[in-house]
C-alpha cells in the first residue's frame, strides 16, 4: 500500500482499530470467565496482547492522519487521545479505573477521526 493511499484510509483505519479495540475490551471479560478455550493456555495470552496491536494500528493512522491537516487543533486532540488511549491501555492491569479511560480516549479518537473526514471533504469541496 502506497503512503498516498493510506494517508487518504489513514482515517478510516484508525476509526476501525478504535471501534475493534472497544469491542475487543467489551468481549474479553466475558471470554475469560466464561471459555475453557482460554483458562490457562498461551492462547490466552495473545489474546491479551491485543491491546499492543491496537495501539500500533491506531498511532499508525493518527501518524498519516495528521501529516496534511491544517487545523493545529484537530491535530492535536488525535495525538492527545492516542497518548491517552496507550496509557490507559498500558496501566489498565494495574487500576480498574484506566479501563474506563480507555473507553472514553478509544471514543474520543473515533469522533476526532470522523471530524478529520468531514474537514477533508469540506477543504476538497471547495
Amino acid at each position: 500500500m502506497k503512503t498516498d493511499d493510506l494517508s487518504r484510509k489513514a482515517d478510516y483505519i484508525g476509526i476501525t482499530g478504535s471501534v475493534l479495540c472497544i469491542i475487543h475490551c467489551l468481549v474479553t471479560p466475558v471470554l475469560l470467565v466464561s471459555s475453557s478455550l482460554l483458562q490457562n493456555s498461551p492462547l490466552r495470552a495473545g489474546y491479551l496482547s491485543l491491546d499492543y496491536i491496537f495501539i500500533g494500528i491506531n498511532a499508525v493512522a493518527v501518524y498519516f492522519a495528521t501529516r496534511h491537516v491544517v487545523s493545529v487543533s484537530l491535530k492535536r486532540s488525535l495525538w492527545g487521545f492516542l497518548a491517552v488511549f496507550s496509557i490507559a491501555l498500558v496501566l489498565e492491569h494495574t487500576i480498574p479505573f484506566f479501563t474506563y479511560v480507555a473507553y472514553a480516549a478509544s471514543a474520543g479518537l473515533v469522533i476526532s477521526h470522523l471530524v478529520n473526514i468531514r474537514q477533508h471533504r469540506l477543504t476538497h469541496a471547495h
